[in-house]
């Protein structure tokens, strides 16, 4: 079925986040292991990309390494390092051609040397680009991220350069890894499993959740623009009811 032809491109969202799950099953499955599915799945990153920019994304997060990843085997964890690496080196230059930006969010200062550096590069040399904004969530935690958010606000008041009568929602969110990243408005998340996995729980309060049962080696630009056609059939009332959507369009 071809979805591309039914999406509306005037009401396609603007920022969409991934959790790509299912990697290691898939590897598991062709019986390799799990490293041989992380490899793979880089495909599906480039599948998603171009997808989202055709269909003018201006956002797409991709969750590629969480807090929690660092329990995972030593080989597994090392493996993904040096994957990250070889991935941005090898790909940073035609994501500049296309005019992708390309940064991080997360406790970026916990990633080996190695990493950051390399993902340093690829944002000062694209972070003029006019395209999609390509952010990856590394070392990442919700959690994690509202806890130093918190720690920041905390120790503001402390100082008498904010009073706790002005903590609001916007500065919360101000002090946030993705202070100056939209809020998605839609989430999805591969592989069958029905959690957010303390990824960005702040950020998408409002956000459509999309969950697939297909592993992310396996999703390809047709899953996506299938997601987002399932985001485009939805009501978002944002608190209200459906009377009052109506009146106001």
């Amino acid at each position: 079925m071809n979805f591309l032809s039914k999406i509306n491109k005037d009401k396609t969202p603007n920022h969409v986040a991934i959790i790509m799950d299912g990697n290691g099953r898939w590897a598991q499955q062709q019986g390799h292991d799990r490293l041989f599915g992380h490899n793979f799945g880089v495909e599906s990153v480039r599948e998603v990309l171009k997808a989202a920019q055709e269909i003018n994304v201006k956002y797409l997060t991709l969750y590629a390494f969480s807090t929690e990843n660092w329990n995972r085997p030593k080989t597994e964890v090392d493996g993904l390092m040096e994957l990250l690496v070889r991935t941005i080196n090898n790909e940073v230059d035609e994501l500049h051609e296309s005019d992708v930006i390309i940064s991080g969010i997360g406790n970026l200062d916990g990633l080996p040397d190695s990493c950051r550096n390399e993902l340093n590069a690829a944002y000062e040399k694209t972070k003029n680009n006019k395209g999609v904004n390509l952010i990856l969530a590394l070392n990442y935690s919700a959690r994690w991220e509202l806890t130093e958010a918190n720690r920041k606000i905390a120790a503001k008041v402390l100082s008498g350069e904010l009073k706790l009568e002005q903590i609001t929602d916007e500065i919360i969110s101000n002090e946030l890894t993705t202070k100056d990243i939209p809020d998605p408005e839609l989430l999805i998340r591969t592989s069958g499993e029905l959690r957010i996995s303390n990824f960005l729980l702040w950020q998408i309060a409002y956000a459509e959740l999309y969950f697939t049962d297909k592993l992310w080696p396996d999703f390809k630009k047709e899953d996506f623009y299938e997601a987002i056609l399932d985001y485009q059939s939805r009501e978002r009332r944002f608190g209200m009811v459906s009377a009052q959507i109506e009146k106001n369009l």
